[in-house]
């Protein structure tokens, strides 16, 4: 007579092929082809076709796994990346949230938590030295091509990137935006001078996972006439700080040296 833990067994077991499935679907293999098809997924885990079959079909109903209508290959689902995608931020948040209220107290200015969203940066956290959180900036987006956050956020990108990223959306000169994001690239951060509201002044240092990938800026925002002088230290302390943090999500990456202008 079958007993609770037979049933518990049989569903871990079928959880464990479940995640042999995405781990195949997650491989160099198929990063490289795009998709994999049922019978190349069933080599790799050592199933029977019509049980991967199976699963596929049950996976693609919850938006785990996506199947391609022409090709009938398979690949990770949308469902999948969102919860990824909502797991790294709050990781990113709680990392950073105490280094971020060390250099608003030592700037005693806000510092502003952002990453990028087509092409728009969007806030997902301030904090103030005075309140420690300002929630003006948060959930808002913001242009990327004249904030400094926007141009360490694009370190990765490549010419060809921002082209298909901004060409559509009447960016006046990507040269240009080029040009700012390789001084970033030299310099450690980012720094704007009124550039993308009249009398604002900001500086920007990229925050990297685990792989050096530049996965969100650490941002610093305030009146032209409070920081305008001072945005290069302003630069190296919030470049120290995204450091800090960059190492607290495993990067283990020399930290660039800034350049004085």
């Amino acid at each position: 007579m079958p007993t609770p833990d037979d049933g518990a067994r049989h569903q871990g077991y079928g959880l464990r092929r479940d995640l042999d499935l995405l781990e195949a679907l997650a491989s160099p293999e198929a990063h490289r082809a795009g998709e994999l098809g049922v019978v190349r997924l069933a080599q790799l885990t050592g199933r029977e076709k019509s049980q991967v079959s199976r699963a596929l079909k049950a996976l693609a109903e919850e938006g785990v796994v996506e199947r391609d209508p022409d090709t009938l290959g398979y690949r990770l689902g949308w469902r999948l990346f969102s919860l990824v995608a909502r797991t790294v931020e709050d990781r990113l948040v709680r990392a950073a949230e105490p280094v971020m209220r060390e250099l608003a107290a030592e700037l005693e200015e806000t510092n502003h938590l952002c990453v990028l969203r087509d092409q728009e940066v969007l806030t997902l956290l301030s904090v103030s030295g005075h309140s420690f959180r300002v929630h003006g900036w948060e959930g808002r987006g913001v242009p990327a091509p004249t904030t400094s956050a926007g141009r360490v956020l694009l370190l990765d990108a490549t010419p060809d990137d921002l082209y298909v990223r901004f060409a559509a959306s009447g960016v006046p000169s990507l040269p240009e935006l080029w040009l700012r994001i390789q001084e970033a690239r030299r310099d450690g951060y980012a720094q704007v001078r009124e550039e993308f509201e009249p009398g604002l002044a900001g500086v920007s240092a990229p925050i990297r996972d685990f792989r050096g990938r530049v996965i969100a800026a650490l941002n610093v925002s305030a009146p032209a006439s409070r920081l305008g002088d001072r945005l290069e230290e302003a630069g190296r302390e919030t470049a120290k700080a995204a450091a800090k943090i960059s190492a607290h999500l495993g990067w283990e990456g020399r930290q660039q040296t800034t350049h004085l202008t």
